[in-house]
């Protein structure tokens, strides 16, 4: 048969063969395949080979396990394989944990921790894990910490948002929601529960993806108030708009993450949000930045104390805004951030005439037309595409500077 990606609705439309079981690979997700049993019942598992001999591990039930989670599974086991161990022997061992564990530990506060000690802070990097622990130890253990985790109902989960909505933070409610679905798949996954009270709850509020791209003039003023600002916010902000890496990203650059005599930075997975290493080429006005900075003990390229990247972004966006607005007749610019700076570079790259893969190569970017499949065997770097599309872009933006000064 031949794979085809899965949509939500694929998965619902698919028919039971009265006679025999279908497995339906993902070429979402290769190695994924949907169980159809000819009583109608449809499930998730993973198949791989480890030690010579292929092997098939249940993930779970659908739609109790929806696609993207099963996606979410399946790519943890891929990454486990890819370790050396097998994916489906360390479930059962964890299985068999479980059943072992005294009666106490099946209450949230104790599963909790256990969920933090074994998989978020294994998993993710240290910013995600924080905001996790956050999330379960301020809005969850506080109401439901004695409770079994068999006792939670999707009731109770409708119950826990609708309090966080009424306080004012419907936002938040959204990110309760997916920690806690992340939380109870994965006790599913142990054979703590058999079921997620989660499946089928809806985030409670609506966002609208922002979309905002300065302008050339709003870019402009950008730059020009990083000028003002100076050490270490400004070459800060300045970095932002010509590598289009993200915040946290550029600030931790480091010395030892530059290669190519400064010409290349090599982000590591583990810096990146989406844990994928990336090679940022960095144009002759991104590594003349780097190397007039301050000197300072330490690894880090933008710090204060050596010890650390910079933090205190709010602080550094209302200096910008103040000398933005300074300099454009006490007039600031609509409401921007300082992940519209990436935007604003991706679309300006974009205006360029560069091509969509190398923009996606530039922004460590794993999707749209790099996904799937070609996402898993694409292994070309774009190394040569992605210096030129920076240059562009870094000659772009020195133009719109001078054409300001004109």
């Amino acid at each position: 048969m031949t794979a085809k990606v899965l949509t939500v609705q694929a998965v619902d439309k698919l028919k039971p063969d009265p006679l025999v079981r279908r497995e339906i690979p993902d070429a979402g997700m290769p190695s994924l395949y949907l169980i159809i049993h000819p009583t109608g019942r449809k499930a998730w598992c993973v198949r791989y080979r480890f030690g010579g001999r292929t092997r098939k591990m249940m993930l779970g039930p659908y739609p109790a396990l929806d696609l993207p989670e099963a996606r979410d599974r399946a790519r943890d086991a891929v990454r486990i394989l890819s370790l050396g161990r097998d994916p489906g022997a360390e479930k059962i061992e964890a299985a068999r944990t479980v059943r072992a564990r005294p009666a106490d530990h099946d209450l949230i506060v104790s599963v909790v921790e256990d969920f933090l000690t074994r998989h978020v802070r294994k998993h993710n990097k240290p910013t995600t894990a924080a905001t996790a622990t956050q999330i379960l130890h301020k809005d969850v253990v506080p109401i439901w910490g004695r409770c079994k985790v068999t006792e939670v109902t999707r009731r109770d989960v409708l119950d826990l948002l609708d309090g966080i909505v009424d306080r004012g933070s419907p936002v938040m409610a959204n990110r309760v929601l997916a920690t806690v679905r992340k939380f109870f798949n994965w006790c599913v996954d142990r054979s703590i529960i058999t079921a997620s009270p989660c499946a089928g709850v809806k985030a409670p509020s609506q966002e609208t993806a922002r979309d905002r791209v300065l302008s050339d003039a709003e870019l402009q003023l950008v730059w020009s108030a990083a000028e003002r600002v100076g050490w270490p916010f400004g070459p800060f902000a300045k970095l932002l708009i010509l590598t289009a890496q993200r915040r946290d990203e550029v600030a931790g650059i480091a010395r030892s993450e530059l290669q190519g005599q400064g010409a290349e930075w090599h982000l590591p997975g583990a810096r990146s949000k989406n844990g994928l290493a990336n090679i940022v080429s960095l144009s002759d006005a991104a590594q003349a930045i780097l190397h007039g900075l301050p000197k300072i003990k330490g690894d880090y390229f933008l710090t204060t104390t050596g010890e650390g990247p910079i933090r205190g972004y709010s602080r550094a966006k209302k200096r910008l805004d103040d000398e933005i607005a300074s300099l454009n007749d006490g007039k600031a610019i609509m409401a921007w951030t300082f992940h519209d700076l990436r935007r604003t570079a991706a679309s300006g790259m974009a205006r360029l005439g560069t091509d969509p893969h190398v923009v996606e190569a530039v922004l460590n970017h794993r999707s749209g037309t790099i996904s799937g499949v070609a996402a898993v065997y694409n292994r070309y770097q774009y190394l040569a595409e992605k210096r030129a599309a920076l240059e562009a872009w870094a000659a772009h933006v020195q133009h719109i500077l001078r054409e300001a000064e004109a």
